[in-house]
Formats: C-alpha cells, sequence, structure tokens
C-alpha cells in the first residue's frame, strides 16, 4: 500500500471510519502476530498481544500525530505490550506459567529438513533467553530487517544504545548456541 493511501486510511480512521480502521487492522495484523510470537514465544499469548495491540491503537489514534510512521508507532505498542506479557508470566506462580508452544508451524524450507527446523528451534529459545531490551533488538534488527535507526526509534533509545544491546544480545546467542558447531 503506497504511503498516501495509508495515511488517507489513518485520517478516515481517525474522523470514526470503520472500514478504514479494518482495512489496517488487515494490513498489519499478521505482522503484529509475528513480532508478538517472538516475544512471547506461544500462538495463544501471541494473538492476545496482537489483538490488544489494536485496541490500544484503535483508543488512542487520535493521539497518532504521525511524527513518526504508523508502523514504528504500532511496533513501540506491541513491545510495550509483548514486554506487559512477559512481566505478567514472570509473576504467575510457576504452575500457571504459560511455555511455547510445542508444536510449531513449519515453513516450506523446514517441512523436509528435520535439521533446519531442529535449528531454528535452538535460535528461537535463546532468543527467549535473552533479556527483554537485547531481545527486543535482535528481533527487531536481525528477523524484522529494520535498521539501527528505526529500532532506536522503536524503542525510544540511542542508536549507539541499540547498537550496544544488539552486539551483547548476538555474543549471548552465540555462547547459548556454540554447541551446535560440534553437531
Amino acid at each position: 500500500m503506497p504511503a498516501a493511501d495509508e495515511q488517507q486510511l489513518i485520517v478516515q480512521a481517525k474522523d470514526g471510519n470503520h472500514t478504514a480502521f479494518r482495512h489496517l487492522v488487515e494490513r498489519y495484523m499478521r505482522h503484529a502476530y509475528n513480532i508478538a510470537y517472538s516475544f512471547v514465544g506461544n500462538h495463544d499469548d501471541a494473538q492476545d498481544v496482537a489483538q490488544e495491540t489494536f485496541v490500544r491503537i484503535h483508543r488512542s489514534l487520535s493521539s497518532f500525530r504521525g511524527d513518526a510512521e504508523f508502523s514504528t508507532w504500532m511496533y513501540r505498542i506491541i513491545m510495550n505490550v509483548s514486554l506487559n506479557r512477559l512481566h505478567e508470566q514472570k509473576r504467575r506462580p510457576q504452575g500457571e506459567m504459560v511455555t511455547s508452544d510445542a508444536v510449531k508451524p513449519l515453513t516450506d524450507s523446514q517441512a523436509g529438513d528435520p535439521v533446519g527446523f531442529d535449528l531454528q528451534d535452538h535460535v528461537e529459545q535463546a532468543i527467549h533467553k535473552l533479556p527483554a531490551l537485547q531481545r527486543a533488538v535482535v528481533i527487531l534488527r536481525h528477523i524484522d530487517g529494520l535498521s539501527t535507526k528505526e529500532v532506536s526509534e522503536i524503542l525510544r533509545c540511542s542508536e549507539g544504545t541499540v547498537k550496544t544491546h544488539l552486539h551483547r544480545g548476538l555474543k549471548k546467542m552465540r555462547t547459548m548456541l556454540d554447541f551446535l558447531k560440534d553437531e
């Protein structure tokens, strides 16, 4: 969707046009889910986070000034909702802890490659063991392919801070995944 069309949808949605808002949701829901899943690690929580994100967007759309891209603003909200979900999980008694899905959907490239799936599973586990900010930076920079500047805007920190957390996060992941060299 061209930027002008997106801007028009945003203006219409701000004016109360439910169809325009629905188009924004349809455009970004899958992406919101994927980002949320990267953080929370299971299907149900990722769906809840994505839905809560759009509830929050709907409630605060009138305050969206357009200083940043809509997608950047949405990323911030997803990050906040995801981090809140993770904090809630930590506060739950151990018996109520939500764990990652046991069965994850396979991509076409993994369907005939159990080793590739195993590798992806190890990488996902390593990402989920990172501290929240390092995890956010690794996901946004390397999985979602955003620039350092875009990540710094989303997280509201300097590019230097992003680079530091990226370096530390990747270093920790290399250490966690070092055993794969031998396999």
